[in-house]
């Protein structure tokens, strides 16, 4: 079995911030899942590095736009180690490899007749890469970036027939019912094809705006960054040669819903115009907001993911984005609850894997006796809770579990049992080494260090070790306010 999986390229216009750590996060926990499943995976992520805004960028800070995205690419692939993730490819759309494919992908969708040239006049928003009709705007201004002036473009573009593909798209999504997940941004979607579509712009004039990827045939004009961007998809896998890594295709594609339109409707069109099998499935998450309210530097609660992983550690975080965050909704970040998460990992999960394996150590030399459990029920849980992408309820079937052996641990006591029954102690803790055993295994593709230490630990002999989640000295986390000394 072949498992592809990607997340949108985000950006190199600025540092990588929690939001995208969210998605890579969760796609990160679904190329492992399947991994341990048997599949084959390829996992791709990258930098989308064309477009107005990043070459405005480039210019503002003094440098060639090749340097600047190469420069602020490491810092997205630096994430890798951050956060451990397991992504086996990493692609910059400035790579002569991707521009090729964009470029014949063109060629493709021109042959087909659904590129033409026109009159190109719009509002137009830099930081969405989007033109803007009037009822998408607030007080003349887009409400994603209310803080940037809307551009207005008036000049001769190419633009792709985005109007050929209405009944296409929903005959895609009335085929495919679980198409885009969840079901409500596949009714957001639907609603969005039926009202008809508009032919988009694909081009701007170089001389505007020479980042790009050059039109073929045509020096005067470099393609529109999403309809370069989109195409890194197939491009990460060799494409257009079809005979290597593209047999991974089609694939899995994570996306915020800012990026419902752009993933599930203007792609899919253009992989239909260019004879590419539409994407396999689309799961669309929501936003993350700082202590209540939407992130922005202007008011200073951008999350920082380098910052967090130095504070709680890797596996903290990912258990927070994972399980505090909703998988398909908008969902809060704060210190206050990243320590409360914290502190359950340390006291739920991380004291009952200490206290067992000491008193396995101290009673028994670790050597505990093989017990069978059956999994398959939480097993079957696991599964459809990853195939929903919900991967709060996949921890909330992992913690139940471990809920039931601290439980067990308070209620038979086997620290007082063995002065009484030394069998029937060990046969306590032999069953609930067992559940720690499963709740190793089950934690592998979202908590991946905590997992391989438990196992470590809890192999044919028990080890003990030092706190899997140390405790934390809060005043160092949060001083003290100057009004309370």
């Amino acid at each position: 079995m072949k498992y592809y999986i990607t997340t949108t390229l985000p950006y190199v216009n600025a540092k990588p911030h929690i939001g995208f750590a969210l998605e890579i996060v969760q796609a990160d926990a679904l190329a492992r899942y399947h991994r341990l499943r048997g599949e084959e995976v390829i996992f791709n992520t990258g930098t989308d590095e064309h477009g107005q805004k990043i070459y405005e960028k480039a210019l503002e800070e003094g440098k060639e736009p090749k340097a600047y995205v190469d420069e602020y690419a490491a810092k997205f692939d630096a994430l890798k180690d951050t956060l451990n993730l397991s992504y086996t490819n990493f692609i910059q759309t400035s790579d002569p490899k991707h521009e090729a494919a964009a470029q014949e992908f063109w060629k493709r969708c021109e042959a087909r007749g659904d590129i033409y040239k026109a009159r190109y006049q719009v509002k137009y928003c830099v930081g969405c890469e989007l033109e803007k009709t009037d009822s998408e705007l607030v007080d003349n201004r887009c409400p994603v970036h209310p803080n940037l002036e809307l551009q207005l473009v008036d000049e001769e573009n190419y633009f792709f027939k985005f109007s050929n593909y209405q009944q296409p798209l929903l005959d895609l999504y009335e085929k495919h019912p679980d198409f885009v997940v969840p079901e409500n941004r596949l009714r957001e979607i639907k609603t969005f094809v039926e009202g008809g579509l508009k032919d988009f712009s694909i081009s701007r004039i170089a001389s505007k705006m020479p980042w790009g990827v050059p039109v073929p045939g045509d020096e005067m004009q470099v393609m529109y960054v999403w309809f370069d961007a989109l195409v890194n998809y197939i491009s990460t896998l060799g494409w257009p040669d079809e005979s290597g890594a593209f047999r991974f295709w089609p694939g899995v594609q994570v996306a915020g819903k800012d990026n419902l339109r752009q993933q599930s409707a203007m792609w899919q069109a253009m992989l239909m115009s260019a004879g590419v099998a539409p994407s396999k499935q689309i799961f669309i998450h929501g936003f993350i907001t700082s202590g209540g309210q939407k992130m922005s530097k202007s008011l200073g609660n951008v999350v920082d993911p380098f910052d967090e992983v130095k504070e709680y550690g890797t596996d903290a975080l990912r258990y927070y984005l994972l399980r505090e965050i909703p998988s398909h909704d908008d969902g809060d970040f704060s210190r206050e609850r990243m320590e409360e998460r914290y502190a359950e990992l340390a006291n739920r999960l991380g004291n009952l894997v200490s206290r067992v394996a000491a008193m396995s150590v101290k009673y028994f030399e670790g050597k505990l006796d093989e017990v069978d459990i059956d999994w398959s029920g939480r097993q079957k849980t696991l599964d459809e809770a990853i195939a929903q992408y919900d991967f709060k309820v996949y921890l909330d079937e992992v913690f139940a579990v471990v809920d039931e052996a601290n439980e067990e641990v308070d209620k038979k006591e086997p620290f007082k049992l063995v002065k009484q029954d030394e069998a029937a102690a060990k046969q306590v803790l032999s069953m609930i080494s067992q559940q720690i055993r499963w709740i190793g295994r089950a934690l592998a593709p979202v908590l991946p260090q905590t997992s391989s230490e438990i196992l470590r630990r809890y192999d044919k002999v028990i080890l003990v070790g030092e706190s899997l989640f140390p405790r934390r000295d809060l005043t160092a986390s949060f001083p003290p306010s100057p009004l309370s000394t």
